[in-house]
């Protein structure tokens, strides 16, 4: 079989969403104080490496064919992808791990600067296993939600055309979930420490997850106007969700920010994921500006609740990824004449469809969240000690730090002279005419 623009496109998609995840690991990284941005970094590189190999294994498999109970494929059908050589499904099935390497990734930034490297390393696997690959199944596999499965006979097909309910909400849940149970890192809200330390990474991650975000919503894309409508909509929702954002920032605390706008665009990025292919550019403006405007009050909330979501997942991810979800169910688009959201008089089924997948990803991701991270808690540990964390995750988890600050005061100072006897005594002060302006 001869390959084509469809398989070309695919992959170069592909390579642009594994591009996000070192995205990722750079907004975080900058995000955190200095001596954690190496073991942020970190924890997004090794999800890629961890589950890159659990996908070619049972991964993928997990996520197609002929399912356990609609829930998830079976793990040992196409089990190290064999079945699958000498198929163009490989293409398919690289295009899609690339999905569960930057989902499991984002839960990182809701434990930051606290958390133990290994334990992530054990949790890392245990979630995408038993948390994504069902709902990637259930959702776009053939499973419960999918065309034809249980749920949907009973409350219509939910829209996710590129991981809404898969992506966002479960990673936003599942960061909830663990941030409660790894606890507060030691001076939440009072240290004034816990601060970005290095806004300009933030703002290159976030660019890149833009650029990346194209080919995550685009890659799917089976003709020029429905590949046209996405790239629109992937452009306009993160422009005007980063608008609203920095107008909220300026109402609410006096200046807007250069890491509002960042997650300005990281929200409107979020929103527009599900519904990428099925609203209206107008629609997409709207949903940007409703979305970067509620993402930012979220963010804020987390004091209120004394929840230590360190770097913004669940007001950035679980708020923006619930308005572009249910969204859907008041802006959806006709389909030939039928269906569509309330808006264009499609009733509440699409609307009541979104509210089950939301509520269904909610519970599973949460649920087993829970039970994985108080699993890991309870054995090997889920957070450093005190001191560790005093010390700095990079020093104390991988014996490395990103910045060589000690012993700058030695290097060559040209106003300084240099000579092998002992300095003399200061020399009086210049007089008034000798000094420089």
């Amino acid at each position: 079989m001869e390959i084509t623009a469809q398989h070309v496109w695919m992959m170069i998609a592909a390579a642009m969403v594994l591009l996000m995840t070192p995205g990722l690991g750079l907004f975080y990284g900058g995000m955190t104080r200095a001596k954690a941005a190496l073991n942020m970094i970190m924890m997004s590189f090794i999800s890629a490496g961890i589950v890159g190999v659990v996908w070619v294994l049972w991964g993928y498999s997990m996520t197609t064919g002929d399912g356990i109970l609609g829930i998830f494929g079976d793990p040992f059908a196409n089990f190290g992808l064999q079945n699958l050589m000498g198929s163009p499904d490989l293409i398919k099935a690289g295009f899609s791990a690339t999905f569960a390497i930057i989902t499991v990734a984002l839960i990182s930034g809701a434990i930051a600067d606290r958390a133990k490297f290994s334990a992530w390393a054990v949790f890392v696997p245990l979630w995408v296993t038993l948390v994504y690959c069902p709902l990637a199944y259930m959702i776009w596999g053939g499973g419960l939600m999918s065309a034809g499965g249980a749920i949907t006979e009973v409350f219509g097909q939910v829209i996710d055309f590129a991981g809404g309910a898969v992506v966002e909400i479960s990673s936003g849940t599942a960061a909830l979930v663990l941030a409660l149970v790894v606890g507060q890192r030691h001076g939440f809200a009072k240290d004034p420490s816990h601060r970005p330390h290095n806004v300009p990474f933030i703002m290159l991650g976030a660019a890149i997850l833009w650029f990346g975000w194209f080919g995550f919503n685009g890659g799917a894309a089976t003709t020029a106007e429905q590949a046209g409508l996405i790239w629109i909509n992937t452009l306009v929702t993160p422009a005007a969700a980063m608008l609203s954002w920095l107008l909220t920032e300026k109402i609410r605390h006096g200046h807007p920010t250069s890491l509002g706008a960042a997650s300005g665009v990281v929200a409107g990025l979020v929103a527009i994921t599900p519904s990428c292919a099925n609203i209206s550019p107008v629609a997409a403006i709207g949903l940007g500006l409703v979305a970067g405007a509620a993402s930012c009050v979220f963010v804020d909330l987390k004091y209120r609740f004394g929840l230590d979501d360190s770097l913004d997942v669940v007001g950035v991810h679980l708020g923006a990824g619930l308005i572009g979800t249910l969204a859907l169910g008041f802006i959806a688009l006709p389909v030939d004449g039928q269906g569509g959201g309330l808006f264009y008089g499609g009733g509440l089924q699409q609307l009541t469809a979104q509210a089950v997948a939301v509520l269904v990803t909610v519970a599973l991701s949460g649920g087993v969240t829970l039970v994985i991270g108080r699993a890991i808690n309870k054995t090997i540990g889920f957070r450093v000690s005190h001191e560790a964390e005093m010390v700095g995750v990079d020093l104390s988890e991988h014996a490395e730090s990103a910045y060589a600050f000690g012993g700058l005061g030695s290097h060559f100072n040209p106003l300084v002279r240099r000579t092998s006897e002992p300095a003399a005594a200061p020399a009086p002060a210049p007089a008034k005419e000798d000094t420089f302006a």
